[in-house]
């Protein structure tokens, strides 16, 4: 479909389920129209599911850990002839397990779609936005990247990066127009533990943070140009202890939480 019309236009990674899926609802129930990609053929569900917000969509099946498929993105959206307003940096996968017993090509795929295809897909927007002194970028990152996270240690390093690269890009940018925030979400009930293989862990099978309000935090923050934004209250209390608290003591926290079997 070819997204055209006055609208302002938002694009989402990572949006056939989960925050990406409700950061496009989101962004659809704020009057923008969408660009709205995931590498499964759910994208095209959720595409019909978010027409209810009145939005023009185009529903891209792409697989963004290939520098391929992210130029594939780039291509489709300045195919549609407008510029991108806001964009939603917020795909991504993780792996659960001891570093040593993990899979190398598993993690080298977090690690592409995380971090390589992050920064590839916001070299591309956002030098557009800058030149033309406008736009709006939400980087999700996570709680699990402001500590040390055993059993997931790639993907809370991926986090980390994402949320290091978002807070740099927010300096860099300051007097452009372009306003850069960092989503900070907690353990969020999403497809995420799954995926990850990580059902059987405490996190895994504790109560998590709905990505509805995870989203709507998200969205409303980003147009206020907020630098940061939380997931939920409860991030936000646990958020100044990470702060002061040594990295091998919230190792050891984080490491109750992920560790396999320690949900049951």
């Amino acid at each position: 479909m070819t997204v055209s019309g006055s609208k302002p236009l938002a694009v989402i990674t990572g949006a056939s389920s989960g925050i990406g899926y409700e950061l496009a609802r989101e962004f659809g129930e704020h009057d923008y129209d969408l660009v709205i990609v995931a590498d499964d053929a759910g994208i095209h569900r959720a595409a019909a599911e978010l027409a209810s917000t009145g939005a023009q969509i185009d529903a891209q099946q792409i697989d963004l850990a290939r520098a391929e498929g992210v130029d594939r993105l780039y291509a489709a959206i300045k195919a549609t002839g407008r510029p991108v307003d806001a964009v939603a940096i917020n795909a991504g996968v993780g792996v659960g397990g001891a570093f040593v017993d993990t899979d190398w090509q598993a993690e080298l795929n977090v690690i592409n779609l995380n971090v390589t295809s992050s920064v590839h897909l916001a070299k591309l927007i956002v030098r557009d936005m800058a030149a033309a002194g406008h736009g709006n970028v939400l980087f999700t990152s996570s709680i699990a990247g402001e500590a040390p996270a055993p059993y997931h240690a790639v993907y809370g390093a991926s986090k980390a990066f994402l949320y290091q690269l978002s807070e740099a890009l927010r300096y860099e940018l300051k007097d452009s127009g372009v306003n850069v925030t960092t989503l900070i979400p907690g353990p969020t009930e999403t497809e995420f533990f799954d995926r990850a293989d990580m059902e059987d862990t405490r996190v895994g099978t504790m109560k998590k943070d709905d990505p509805a309000k995870v989203a709507q935090r998200a969205v409303e923050g980003l147009l206020k140009g907020k630098e940061q934004v939380t997931g939920s209250a409860k991030v936000t209390a646990q958020d100044p202890l990470l702060k002061v608290m040594p990295d091998q003591a919230k190792a050891a926290m984080n490491a109750k939480l992920a560790e396999p079997g320690s949900g049951s």
